[in-house]
Parts: C-alpha cells; structure tokens; sequence
C-alpha cells in the first residue's frame, strides 16, 4: 500500500514538472511552417503573421526560425516584443527560451511607456526587467534626451546607468561625463570623471569630477576640484569672464540662484580677483559674498587693479556686469600700491570700508570706526612726503585713480612726515594690520592645470556666447 501511494505522488510530481517544462517551451504560430533537421537539431521555420509566445512574453515578426531542443528562436522583418508595458521593436533579432532574453545587433528600440532607448546593439532580459543596450545609445524621456556608448536601464527601479560620452541635455542644460546614474522617478542624478555642465542662456559652464544633483529640490553638488567660467557683455559688447576655482561647489537653483564655493576659492575676473575660504554668488542680484570662517588661518582677500582689500566679510556687488560698490565687514583694511612708487603703499584700516565705483573706476571709499591711514603724497609726480591720519569716520575722493580729496570725522588727527624722513624706511610707515598678500590669481595660474577648461571652454567659447551647439561627443 505504502508503494502504491508513493508511486502516485512520483507521478504527480514527474507531471508537475512536465507541465511546468511546458510552460516555459515557446510556442510558435503562423500562416506556413516547414520542420527540418540539421546536424540532427529539430528545427522549425514559420512564415507569415508569425506570432511566438512564452507565458507574458508576446513576438510578433515577418519569418522565425525555432530551435526546438535549445528553446530559442531567430526572429526576423519587424520583430515587436511585448511584455507588460515594455515594447522593444527590432529588425532582426534572437530570442532564449530558458533565460528569456532578447537579443539584437541590427538596432533595437525599447519603451516602458515612460523612457524610449535606442541603440545599434542591445540585450534585454524580460525576468530582470533589465536592458543592456550599447553603440550609439540614446534615452529619451518627457524633459531631456540622454546619449552614450552603453546604457543599463531598469524598468522596475526607474534607474539608468550610462557609461561613455555620456550626454544629457535637456531646454536648460547639457551635462557630459564618462558615466552618470539617473534615477528617474526620484529625479536625481550622479555623473563622474570628466564632468562638464553648459548652461547657454546663462553663459555659464562648471566643470569637475562629480556630479551630484536633485533635481525635485533644484539642488547639485560638485567636486573633484570645480572650475567655472561665466560670460557676461559689457555695455560696450566686449566679453567679461568670470571664473571660480574651489574643492567644492553647491548649487541652488531656487529663487534665490545661489552658488557656494567652498575651501581653496579663487575668482577672477577682468581686473578683479580674490582668495578665501568661501564664497557665495548670487547670480540674480549679480553679488558676491565670502567669509572669514572659523579654522581659516587667513582673511578673505580681494584685489581690484592695484588695491589689496581684506576684511573678516566682503561683499561685492555688480551692476550691468561692472563693479558697482563693495562692503567690508570687520577688520577691513585696503593697501594700494603706486605704478611708480611700488614699495610705497597708501594704506588705511577700520571697523567698516564702502568703495565706491562707477565706469571709470573707484570714486568714493567711506571708512567707519577707529580709522587710520597712511597716504603718500606728491607733487608733479615727485615724491613729497606722507600724511598719517586717524579719526572716528572718514572719506576718501578719487579721480583718474588718484586720491583728490581726504575728509576726516570725530577727533581727527593728521601728522606729516616729510620726504626726506621716510625715503628708504617706508617699512617702518605701516598701519597695524598690514600684510601683502602674494597669491592673487592670474588667469594662466588658474588655466595651467586645467585642460579639460582648456579643450572645452576656450575652444568652444562662442558656445557661450549662444552662437554654437555645445561640443560634440567624440568619435
């Protein structure tokens, strides 16, 4: 009796498995079939309407060729697969029973109803979910169109992974990277080595060495030492550049179009510069801020021509892209040095500094609380003297960049020095705070290490302009 209920259920299970082997055969129809063997193979070849299906797996194509023992089929003349909401189209391509896998390299084109990817070549795998397409790939979905030389694109997880020339670009932006992971539902993106962001309508480029940006809070990180370059017009047409240097940016795209530069900044643009800890611009209101935070050794430091400004804060403020006026906060100091004189230098200090400028340079510098300076004077050119001043509050006039006219307020007190006391001891004339600072940025400092700024700024610059596409991906 025990043999007899153990032999029934050994044919259960052996019938279970024949129906699920079943189940997992292709089945294969259409207007004519012609059965051959070759090499001892059972082969199957439909013509016609050919319609093959495996469980949610649905082909439609002109011809196929079936494997029978291999469970695999050759599938040629507008191939249509279907699973669910994918649909991938090709004109020839092979299909693997047992793994359930489709497989093309006379180009294929895939859409889960969200994305559409194309390629010359391409694998998907339908239990996975998981498309592997590569040879001139190209996404595109509802904002932007994404080009690279390999792409893995998960249906399930909404998440693409490109990697080679990659390029995305959408109406605001084009990114290029060697690989970028885009995770579509969540919006956001990570893209590495060789980062290059082009913003055309703003004449604004960044480049680095990763990418990290969500989009849903209009928020990128880049690092691997960033470096950007924007292009304004002057009102007289001419190109102005401005371009930052730091380990580390952060962008905001909200209302208030904010960038933060972070450690080892560098900025320079036209006659202005600067080296500090951070700073922030704001490219709205066309400002500049930067910062003294608490472990930097040094203050933030500003040149405009031949003034050296330094402050523990330093606000800068643009108007018609040209320096409209500036602020230092704390600690502020300015140090100008003479085109003919250059180991004279006119010097003043105090809690608070405003300058001043308009088209023809700086014209007003306002100081507050316990100011004290150091002019050098002359006359017909000639050296003559300096006049050492301190006060509560104080205004300086300039005109044709030099000083016109000094105004002292609240207990001001003026001493002379005569020339012939000070020529060759102009070290010894010093306000307390004084200090040079060797490291203003030049332009060929910042480029030299910089080729990637090299090969896809200056060459392409009419791209900012909006006068060009941006680069193109290379053969």
């Amino acid at each position: 009796m025990k043999f007899l209920f153990a032999s029934f259920v050994m044919l259960i299970f052996i019938a279970g498995i024949s129906s699920a082997q079943e189940d997992n055969r292709i089945q294969v129809i259409g207007d004519s079939l012609v059965g051959k063997t070759i090499n001892g193979e059972s082969i199957r070849e439909v013509h016609g309407h050919v319609v093959m299906t495996q469980g949610a797996v649905r082909i439609t194509c002109d011809n196929a060729t079936q494997y029978i023992a291999r469970n695999q089929a050759e599938l040629t003349g507008n191939v249509i697969v279907t699973q669910d909401s994918i649909i991938i189209k090709t004109d020839r391509g092979f299909y693997y029973g047992d793994t359930k896998i489709a497989y093309s390299v006379s180009g294929i084109w895939l859409t889960d109803g969200h994305v559409q990817v194309s390629s010359q070549n391409g694998y998907y795998y339908f239990d996975e979910k998981h498309s592997h397409f590569y040879g001139n790939v190209k996404l595109v979905d509802s904002l932007s169109t994404l080009t690279s030389d390999k792409i893995d694109y998960y249906d399930n997880e909404d998440k693409s992974i490109a990697v080679g020339n990659v390029i995305v670009q959408d109406t605001a932006s084009t990114i290029l990277a060697d690989s970028l992971i885009h995770f579509r539902n969540d919006k956001i993106t990570y893209a590495y080595k060789h980062v290059r962001i082009y913003d055309p309508n703003n004449k604004l480029a960044i480049f680095g060495n990763e990418l990290e940006n969500h989009d849903k809070t209009k928020y990128s990180r880049i690092s691997g030492s960033p470096f950007l370059v924007k292009i304004d017009t002057t009102s007289t047409g001419a190109f102005d550049t401005l371009m930052i240097s730091s380990k580390l940016m952060e962008s905001y795209d909200d209302s208030t179009k904010r960038l933060i530069a972070t450690d080892s900044v560098r900025i320079l643009r036209q006659n202005f510069s600067s080296v500090n800890g951070q700073t922030f611009y704001f490219q709205k209101k066309q400002l500049l801020q930067t910062f003294r935070r608490e472990n930097d050794q040094s203050p933030p430091v500003v040149w405009n021509e031949n003034t050296q400004l330094t402050g523990d804060s330093i606000f800068v403020y643009m108007k018609d892209n040209r320096l409209d006026w500036m602020d230092i906060r704390s600690n502020a100091s300015i140090i100008s040095t003479n085109k003919d004189s250059l180991n004279r230098f006119d010097q003043i200090s105090g809690k608070k500094i405003k300058l001043f400028f308009d088209k023809e340079g700086l014209n007003r510098t306002e100081v507050e609380g316990n100011v004290l300076s150091i002019y050098y004077l002359y006359e017909d050119k000639e050296p003559n003297g300096l006049l050492k001043s301190s006060s509560e509050r104080a205004k300086i006039f300039f005109k044709d960049k030099e000083v016109k006219d000094v105004r002292l307020y609240g207990k001001p007190a003026s001493e002379y020095h005569p020339e012939n006391t000070i020529a060759g001891k102009e070290k010894d004339f010093t306000i307390p705070t004084f200090r040079i600072f060797s490291n203003r940025p030049a332009k060929e400092n910042l480029l030299f290490a910089r080729q990637d700024v090299l090969s896809y700024f200056i060459k392409d610059s009419r791209f900012y302009a909006g006068k060009i596409n941006p680069p193109k991906r290379k053969p």
